[in-house]
């Protein structure tokens, strides 16, 4: 970063911890109005500005209806009486004299009627301006604090302890943070503003109605004193089962989040029907406080709209009379009438308003208390800036440290021991005995109920987290991964802070500039996320082509090196962007016919041949003979496409390729008649399912009835779909003749013809001399299909692709490409094995003072894990791990064990020492089978 960006950034950082380390208000409003009271304020200026404009357009239809309909004032239409006369004095001095230039303007009654009329549309558009700008200001400060709020509410979630967020709902939380302040943004820009704008509003109504007639007026006002007693009595109910109604939902959002990550046990344990009851079970309580929300809201809505309607019945009863009485003119009888009716809007949406107060204060306060844990991390732990020790020197050192968690049960209990932090530490105990949260306390992950913990001299609880996690690495058997890129999840021990900047044009940068604005005012620390995060030093390179070069050591340190080759071969790239890349795969793929060639294994191949029909692959692959980049070229709408269709009508293939599914369907139903759903012929002949196979018995029952004319066009659609599936070395069925084969080549042809007329996009065709950017690095170094039923075939040529690979230099760029591989969802791509050792690999990239490991390798088998400890341990000589050992008989690669058991440290010392009869170690290595 540059030196004023990295200013900013500190002194915005500063700012924001003085605000989130405050508690946050329990009051709603108080929360809107220290935050953004100078807003508010501005707002409210309009409002009141706004007041004498709408004053004066209430008046205005009583002087239109008296002066320029009934022509009080006039004699006649064309009468210009000073009566309604409009001075507008115009002077100038000249030679020290004031001469009058205009002396009055005089309209008749037309005239009057025309600039009265002129001027209350002026006035119309005058206050639909202020209501416009006063909404949008609305709006925006109220997503502005609604901004502010799922912020601050996040960065408590990041603040939460870990003992705490163990208990958290990931689904309820989530939910809380999306949906349930969603509400609360919509209220806060109007909290202030809407009671002064719509009660001024109100106020001004009833003031006009008031000087018009006092009767009127007192009728009015009573009405109005009326619903404000009572509605909002009446919702308070509403309100009660409105809170119900969150609740029951949230309840609901964190029981689907619990069935979803329990899916494999609810399918294993034949429970989806139990998960069923529970779930309808509440859908009947959510039902049941939604109809009764309905039942009441409507009576109210009904009630408060009956006594709108009954004040103006009463105006014109009693306002007729005066009239007729003469005691009140007809125009302020409609300017009356005209003003209460803009009266019940003002007063509902005021009513609407307090009720939508009351909710949204129940919210937040339902909201805030669920992030608001007994104890928060101090923000000022997560300042990225904060000072620190450069380096861990010294030792660790746990002095009677007690774990207790928040049902009194003791976890760790008077633990007592020293390391230096040159030394190799292995953790040993039962499961359960405690093993599993001393690497916690160390790694300053677990906070500690008693006792003292330091680390190179320093308080562990003390220590920001710009030391701890840069300075520690610390990886459990259960490691999470983020969706993305695996090299993503493998650089995420670096990404502490923006480090430089990113390159913008004029016009982005700007953008940029005016969102670090934007957030500043919304309360929220500024990180250009765009800028590079990567911190190279913290790896021990200079620049991203020698983090390549970490990233690779340390992949091979934890072997995860084959399985980032294997998803490198199955990975995809542009090689307009590697063109270099992309010749050597075509290298490659030349090459790989030659080895093929002479080991006497040609066989075992089937190459893509633009002459050719391909026996080893489909026929939609043999009509489309390419990738498809888009959708409509996929096989299951391959047909409906424009260009295939035209080519497969102009060739005359439509009668072979329904005669083939006919077939197709046939021997399935005849195979598959007396087989039980999910035998293994299902997925050899992997046609339909099942649960399709009825309708395909009836289909050819009416073929066989009436022909192909007894079936109609979605029958014959449906026949046509199943043979693109067809692989006739698979499937084995001789139904692709020469004569057929030689077809499907022809409307190969054509098709790629039209579509070349067409636009030439959507499919990336099979070139021998071209790199495919649809296809995978392994089909184009094959480029073909194997050749089914060749014993070995496929390891064969598995390995002979590797060969060429590393032949030809490839192998990094491989793994590089098998970096990209997308993880998933929490890493769901990922086995649990290769999960342990990226997780492992990660750790090792950031090169931390002490690396803590926590059964880290537990789901790998026994030889894997000797190997791989082995190697971090070489690794790490002179630097410390502590780690948790799945097995105890590892630890005779320690320099110092701790054998835990019920929470407490009952032994320590070297291997040596402790594999003696009688001691503790050596009956954990007798009960795990390793004496």
């Amino acid at each position: 970063m540059t030196a004023v960006a990295a200013m900013v950034t500190l002194q915005h950082w500063k700012a924001f911890l003085g605000d989130v380390a405050q508690p946050m208000d329990q009051n709603l409003f108080r929360y809107i109005w220290r935050h953004s009271k100078h807003y508010q304020i501005r707002v409210l200026c309009l409002v009141l500005l706004s007041m004498p404009f709408y004053y004066v357009s209430l008046d205005l239809p009583k002087q239109i209806v008296n002066q320029g309909i009934e022509g009080q004032g006039f004699t006649g239409p064309d009468d210009t009486q000073p009566y309604f006369s409009i001075h507008i004095p115009y002077s100038q001095e000249i030679f020290g004299q004031t001469v009058t230039m205009f002396d009055g303007l005089e309209l008749g009654q037309m005239d009057a009627l025309l600039v009265l009329s002129f001027v209350f549309l002026g006035l119309v558009i005058v206050n639909g301006y202020f209501k416009y700008v006063i909404n949008t200001r609305k709006g925006q400060m109220g997503e502005r604090m609604l901004r502010r709020l799922r912020y601050q509410l996040s960065d408590r979630l990041l603040r939460f302890p870990l003992p705490y967020m163990r208990k958290v709902k990931q689904a309820e939380v989530a939910t809380m943070i999306k949906d349930e302040v969603e509400p609360l943004g919509g209220f806060i820009g109007e909290a202030f503003v809407n009671p002064v704008f719509l009660g001024g509003q109100a106020l001004t109504a009833m003031a006009f109605i008031l000087a018009q007639s006092w009767i009127l007026g007192s009728v009015a006002a009573g009405v109005v004193i009326f619903q404000a007693a009572l509605i909002p009595k009446l919702r308070i109910p509403i309100l009660r089962l409105g809170r119900q109604r969150q609740l029951t939902a949230r309840e609901l959002a964190g029981r689907l989040g619990e069935t979803i990550a329990g899916a494999t046990e609810v399918h294993a344990h034949d429970t989806s029907n139990y998960e069923r009851a529970e779930l309808v079970s509440r859908l009947a309580r959510i039902y049941d406080i939604r109809y009764e929300i309905y039942r009441r809201k409507f009576f109210v809505k009904f009630l408060n709209n009956f006594l709108a309607q009954v004040t103006p019945f009463i105006f014109y009863v009693v306002g007729g009379v005066l009239a007729i009485a003469g005691e009140l003119d007809i125009g302020a009888l409609v300017a009356v009438i005209a003003a209460y009716k803009d009266l019940p809007s003002p007063i509902k949406e005021l009513i609407d308003w307090d009720q939508r107060r009351q909710d949204v204060q129940i919210k937040y306060e339902q909201v805030i208390e669920q992030f608001a844990p007994p104890v928060l991390i101090d923000p000022q732990r997560q300042d990225p800036d904060a000072e620190g020790p450069a380096k861990l020197e010294g030792q660790i050192e746990l002095r009677g440290v007690a774990v207790v968690d928040d049902s009194d049960r003791r976890l760790l209990d008077a633990i007592s021991f020293t390391a230096a932090l040159t030394e190799h530490v292995a953790v040993v105990g039962p499961g359960g005995g405690g093993k599993e949260y001393l690497p916690l306390v160390v790694a300053g992950l677990e906070p500690i109920s008693t006792g003292h913990a330091s680390i190179g001299g320093h308080e562990l609880g003390a220590l920001p987290q710009a030391v701890t996690g840069r300075r520690l690495g610390y990886v459990a058997a259960d490691a999470h991964f983020f969706a993305g890129s695996l090299r993503k999840n493998l650089l995420y021990g670096l990404l502490h802070k923006p480090l430089r900047p990113p390159e913008r044009e004029p016009a982005a940068q700007r953008a940029a500039e005016a969102d670090r604005l934007e957030a500043q005012r919304a309360g929220n620390p500024y990180f250009d996320f765009e800028a590079d995060w990567v911190d190279y030093e913290a790896a021990g390179a200079r620049d991203a082509q020698e983090l390549d070069h970490r990233l690779l050591e340390a992949i091979q340190t934890v072997e995860l090196e084959e399985d980032l080759y294997r998803f490198g071969l199955l990975a995809r790239f542009n090689p307009e962007e590697h063109t270099d890349l992309a010749d050597q795969i075509l290298s490659a793929r030349q090459a790989l016919a030659e080895s093929l060639h002479a080991d006497g294994h040609d066989d075992l191949i089937v190459r893509f041949d633009p002459g050719s029909f391909n026996p080893n692959a489909s026929l939609a692959e043999n009509l489309l003979f390419g990738s498809p980049l888009d959708a409509r070229f996929e096989p299951d709408q391959l047909l409906a496409q424009t260009s295939m269709k035209e080519a497969v009508e102009a060739e005359a293939l439509e009668g072979d390729l329904e005669a083939v599914g006919l077939e197709i369907a046939r021997t399935m139903v005849e195979i598959f008649a007396d087989l039980p759903p999910g035998h293994p012929f299902f997925e050899q002949f992997s046609f339909i399912d099942a649960e399709e196979l009825p309708e395909f018995r009836s289909l050819v029952g009416r073929q066989e009835k009436g022909g192909m004319g007894g079936l109609t066009p979605e029958d014959r659609g449906r026949l046509m779909r199943i043979a693109l599936d067809y692989v006739e070395a698979r499937h084995r069925l001789g139904l692709i003749s020469p004569e057929r084969a030689e077809r499907i080549v022809r409307t190969r042809k054509r098709f790629a013809d039209l579509l070349a007329k067409d636009n030439g996009l959507g499919v990336a065709f099979y070139d021998p001399n071209t790199y495919n950017p649809a296809a995978t690095l392994q089909d184009n170094v094959l480029f073909g299909r194997l050749a089914f039923g060749q014993a070995q075939g496929e390891e064969t040529v598995q390995d002979a692709i590797i060969k060429v690979l590393d032949d030809q230099g490839l192998r990094e760029r491989v793994i590089e490409l098998g970096m990209t591989y997308d993880v998933g969802v929490a890493g769901k791509r990922l086995n649990n094995g290769q999960k342990q050792k990226a997780a492992l690999a990660r750790s090792l990239v950031k090169r931390p003072d002490l690396l803590v490991l926590n059964e880290a390798l537990a789901a790998l088998d026994s030889a894997s894990q000797r190997r791989i400890l082995e190697r971090v341990l070489e690794t790490r000589k002179g630097q410390g791990v502590f780690w948790s050992l799945y097995r105890p008989d590892f630890a005779d690669a320690f320099d110092k064990i701790l054998v835990l058991e019920e929470g407490r440290l009952v032994e320590q010392g070297s291997f040596a020492d402790l594999n003696k009869d009688g001691q503790k170690l050596r009956l954990l290595l007798e009960t795990s089978g390793a004496a």
